[in-house]
């Protein structure tokens, strides 16, 4: 029986499912986000909160403990000195998992991984005036802008990526030499010039 055995075993050697979730968390700090398969995530949020908890001690011995899963200095010292502080008043629950759904493939069930970083805080609302008055700008905005009609909206971005055709290929004619009808090019490179 697997009495009290939490790791999860992901089908890998140990030194394997080390390095894996090793580089997973990595990539979750560099990223704030990764894309994962929902066992693999549950076992990286695992790694990565432990990582931000040892930034939070910030001591030389955390950041020893941090280098020996991360080996990477720059995003050790990226950990201690921008992430951990920006968890400072919260006490665990760094990350958090979103299921997807299946894969599409092999129809295994997918997860999104992410630090639960602050956003910057929202203005206070202002009430119902101040609902109206955004409402009324674009609307000012709208009525000041010519209308176009669709058709001629379609019109104009097919000019347009007419010229861009244009100014690009007398640039890539430019670069490579044309080839005559006899497998030659022009700078007299074929057998009968010679």
């Amino acid at each position: 029986m697997r009495h009290a055995k939490r790791v999860k075993k992901l089908g890998r050697t140990k030194s394997h499912r080390k390095a894996m979730l090793a580089n997973m968390a990595a990539s979750l700090l560099t990223y704030q986000v990764i894309k994962t398969t929902e066992a693999k995530a549950k076992e990286v949020r695992r790694l990565a909160e432990k990582l931000i908890s040892l930034g939070k001690k910030g001591d030389l011995h955390a950041h020893r403990q941090a280098y020996d899963v991360i080996k990477d200095r720059k995003l050790v010292k990226k950990l201690f000195d921008e992430i951990a502080p920006k968890f400072a008043d919260r006490e665990g629950g760094y990350t958090r998992v979103s299921k997807l759904g299946p894969r599409k493939g092999d129809g295994a069930p997918l997860s999104v991984v992410e630090l639960m970083l602050e956003r910057a805080p929202k203005e206070d609302k202002k009430g119902k005036k101040g609902k109206a008055e955004k409402k009324a700008k674009p609307a000012e905005a709208k009525a000041e802008k010519p209308k176009r009609k669709k058709k001629e909206k379609v019109e104009a971005k097919a000019e347009e990526a007419k010229e861009k055709d244009q100014e690009t290929k007398p640039e890539e004619e430019a670069d490579q030499p044309r080839e005559d009808s006899k497998g030659g090019s022009e700078k007299g490179d074929s057998k009968d010039s010679k």
